[in-house]
């Protein structure tokens, strides 16, 4: 099955997105240690990309707060598992580790979460930048700590009482 891509600038850098046309499998970062490059093999096309990069914009530019999009990240079970979980957090919350080990039922997996989160596919779409350290530190964070400050700081704003979500 043929996979595509295409680059979607944004303010956190051009993000790679890949996916088999219909699904979304990939969001790379521009740098850190989730940066990703297209494969020689792949075909560029942004058509299968418009609603994501729509959504994209919508969310960075404070009007989206969840995503709805056809995904397909790969991964173990239990990986799969932390990353619907991800996708629990509400818009503006961050979760520690074991906050997120505890709601999937296995709460003294949190070493094991830390290092599904880290190798979440789909970041941003499925918010990874969420899950912070037990005593409110930023953890690791794929596209790198500047990029986790960034989107958490955004989803803060948007969030504060008064902001309207509508």
């Amino acid at each position: 099955m043929a996979t595509y891509y295409h680059y979607h600038n944004t303010p956190i850098g051009e993000l790679l997105l890949a996916g088999d046309g219909e699904l979304l499998s990939l969001l790379g970062f521009p740098s850190g240690k989730m940066q990703r490059r297209h494969d020689i093999d792949w075909t560029l096309d942004a058509n299968p990309f418009k609603e994501a990069c729509r959504q994209l914009d919508s969310y960075f530019a404070g009007e989206l707060v969840q995503f709805d999009l056809p995904l397909q990240p790969s991964g173990t079970s239990f990986q799969e598992s932390v990353w619907r979980a991800l996708r629990e957090i509400p818009y503006g919350e961050t979760w520690s580790y074991g906050q997120l080990a505890a709601h999937i039922g296995k709460p003294k997996a949190s070493r094991a979460v830390g290092a599904a989160n880290g190798v979440n596919p789909i970041p941003v779409i499925i918010p990874c930048h969420r899950v912070i350290g037990s005593s409110g530190k930023l953890t690791g964070f794929g596209g790198g700590i500047e990029t986790k400050q960034f989107l958490l700081g955004l989803e803060k704003e948007r969030a504060a009482p008064g902001f309207n979500f509508s």
